[in-house]
C-alpha cells in the first residue's frame, strides 16, 4: 500500500517486453505463452516515474524461448530477471481452453 510500483506490475511491463521482442518474428497463426519467471525487485520506483522494461532473447531451444529481462527507472536498475516462453500454435491452444471449460 505504499505509492511504489508493485512486484506484480513490474513482471507484466517485463512479460510485455518479451511479448514486443517476439513481434513479427513468430510464424503467422502463432504465439507465445509465459512458462516461468526469475525476478529480483532491486529498487523501489516511485508511482508516475517513467520505467523501460526490456528483454533480449538469450537462448532458443525448440519451441522455449529465454529472455534476460531488465527493468530500469532512469540510470537506477530497479530488476531483473530471467523469462521463459513457448511458441504455440494460437488456434490449438485455444481449441484446448475451449476444451478444458466443456468438461467442467
Amino acid at each position: 500500500m505504499l505509492p511504489v510500483l508493485a512486484t506484480p506490475r513490474v513482471v507484466a511491463l517485463v512479460e510485455a517486453a518479451t511479448v514486443a521482442a517476439t513481434a513479427g518474428a513468430l510464424a503467422p497463426g502463432s504465439s507465445t505463452v509465459g512458462t516461468r519467471v526469475e525476478l529480483e525487485h532491486l529498487a523501489p520506483t516511485a508511482v508516475g516515474r517513467q520505467v523501460v522494461a526490456e528483454a533480449h532473447l538469450i537462448a532458443m531451444d525448440g519451441r522455449r524461448l529465454t529472455f534476460d529481462v531488465t527493468l530500469h527507472d532512469g540510470d537506477t536498475l530497479a530488476a531483473r530477471g530471467r523469462v521463459e516462453r513457448v511458441v504455440v500454435d494460437r488456434d490449438r491452444f485455444l481449441s484446448k481452453l475451449s476444451l478444458a471449460r466443456a468438461a467442467d
